[in-house]
């Protein structure tokens, strides 16, 4: 279910999907994804509100996705053999994801 949250980042109350609760001592909190802008956020449970109407059936403009089939690699360099070789990781670097992105612009 989509709710309309307020985020501080933006300024602006926005369509959200929610991925996790957890409950801070002033209250709880609620991490969404954003899916008009395609970001992930936390707001207080006090800036959420339940999307009506029409609203609900407006087509989001972010989706999250994977890559199929696509592995992160890394640059492992052994120092004392004087070697460097591509090999998996458990997560993309910054460097991969700046050149994702700059090809899809």
């Amino acid at each position: 279910q989509v709710y309309v949250v307020f985020s501080e980042e933006l300024k602006c109350w926005c369509r959200a999907l929610v991925e996790s609760v957890w409950c801070q001592v002033d209250g709880y909190q609620i991490g969404c994804f954003l899916v008009d802008y395609a970001k992930d956020c936390s707001v207080a449970s006090e800036n959420i509100r339940v999307l009506a109407g029409a609203f609900a059936k407006i087509p989001y403009r972010a989706k999250k996705c994977r890559l199929h089939c696509t592995k992160p690699l890394t640059l492992h360099i052994d120092f004392c053999e004087n070697t460097a070789k591509m090999g998996p990781a458990k997560r993309w670097d910054t460097a991969a994801i700046q050149h994702f992105q700059k090809l899809l612009k």
